[in-house]
């Protein structure tokens, strides 16, 4: 095997680059990133950035929330030159039936306790404070917190990538993780497109490919991708209330998200669960996308998309991310499964994968989130996965 290294990260999306930096400030220095092509060209390119800290169970909105506080600022903590696009706009979350709102009105609790400043919207009034051009027609309740929003992916990623690269972590792009080397119930390293490294430690955070890579020494993760597509529109003059920009609108049940961003788009997409490995964007979904987003929009009906792309989620079956040691080969950790907001808890989920590998203790229960939850029936069920 090749050059030696304490611990080797696959995948330089913002959970390897977020773990790499988390590792690298508590001392260990002697880290490889390897990307199969370039920081955030994998599924942290292609989501829709968005920071939700609404959720209805305690583990997640602690894991939102408590990122949220890093996303803040992020650009002080990691050292970056550059903004990072952070937009607290807001999330207006639409209850379309009566069991999303008892749904929704269950969850205030949950998000209280933590510090989460959720609130009910008025539909009579309130909202149009929030949301001046939104069709009430069909709602039956909403919910909003100011302090969700989004950020930019790219600088985002760029901001830890570069923060642990200053703290001696190497990057390697475009290469290709073929295998897995173990021996004698360890992890030895791993071999590339680009030749054999070795490490005690190998993290796994390659998405949808990480379960492929983890079988090759005994590991089932259970993990299924699914197809989700979005599109960006010509910039406009903001379209909130009192001429901010207008938040992210999101429904369950209508199956969409829709935020305009700092400098006038409106990203946007219909969640379609398509368990694919393709990732084609279509004409279909972009027209029947358009036709949902804008009954509940009608203000954005004249808007021309830019472009129209396609990304996964990497889902688990409780929706929650999957964070696991391996028993078949020690020093193998492996970390997906996020269902679509592997970006908004990455930093969280960074310092504690970070505390475990370093000893340090944490207020969060890292054992919680083993895949042998599955087996056991200790699931995670988060009733506010879309």
């Amino acid at each position: 095997m090749g050059k030696n290294y304490d611990a080797i990260i696959i995948g330089g999306g913002i959970v390897g680059c977020s773990v790499a930096f988390e590792l690298a400030t508590r001392g260990m220095k002697n880290i490889l990133i390897i990307e199969r092509k370039y920081a955030t060209s994998g599924n942290t390119g292609k989501c829709g950035a968005g920071i939700r800290q609404q959720w209805g169970s305690e583990l997640n909105a602690t894991l939102a929330y408590e990122s949220t506080n890093i996303f803040e600022h992020l650009e002080e903590y990691t050292g970056y030159n550059h903004s990072c696009g952070l937009n607290q706009t807001g999330y207006l979350l639409i209850a379309c039936n009566d069991a999303e709102w008892r749904q929704f009105q269950a969850n205030i609790p949950v998000q209280h306790k933590i510090g989460i400043k959720s609130y009910t919207v008025d539909l009579e009034k309130d909202i149009f404070k929030i949301v001046p051009h939104i069709n009430t027609d069909g709602l039956v309740g909403a919910v909003y917190c100011h302090e969700d929003g989004s950020a930019d992916p790219f600088h985002c990623t760029l901001a830890y990538m570069q923060g642990a690269k200053r703290l001696g972590v190497e990057v390697m792009t475009y290469a290709t993780v073929t295998e897995l080397a173990a021996e004698g119930g360890r992890i030895k390293g791993v071999r590339t497109t680009n030749g054999d490294f070795n490490a005690p430690l190998v993290i796994n955070c390659a998405n949808q490919w990480a379960a492929a890579l983890s079988a090759q020494v005994g590991d089932e993760i259970p993990i299924v991708p699914e197809r989700h597509q979005a599109v960006i529109t010509e910039p406009v003059a903001p379209m909130g209330y009192d001429n901010g920009a207008m938040p992210m609108v999101m429904s369950w049940q209508r199956r969409f998200f829709c935020q305009q961003t700092l400098h006038g788009s409106f990203i946007m997409g219909e969640i379609e669960a398509v368990p694919t490995t393709a990732s084609d964007a279509n004409w279909d979904y972009l027209e029947s996308n358009c036709h949902t987003i804008t009954t509940t929009l009608p203000a954005l009906r004249s808007l021309r998309v830019l472009r129209h792309w396609a990304g996964h989620f990497d889902m688990s079956p409780d929706h929650t991310p999957i964070i696991s040691f391996s028993k078949n080969a020690e020093g193998l950790l492996t970390i997906c499964g996020f269902s679509g907001h592997g970006f908004m808890i990455a930093p969280r989920t960074a310092v504690m994968v970070a505390r475990k590998i370093c000893g340090e203790s944490d207020t969060i229960d890292i054992n919680k989130f083993r895949v042998e939850r599955f087996k056991s029936g200790d699931l995670l069920l988060e009733p506010m996965a879309l």
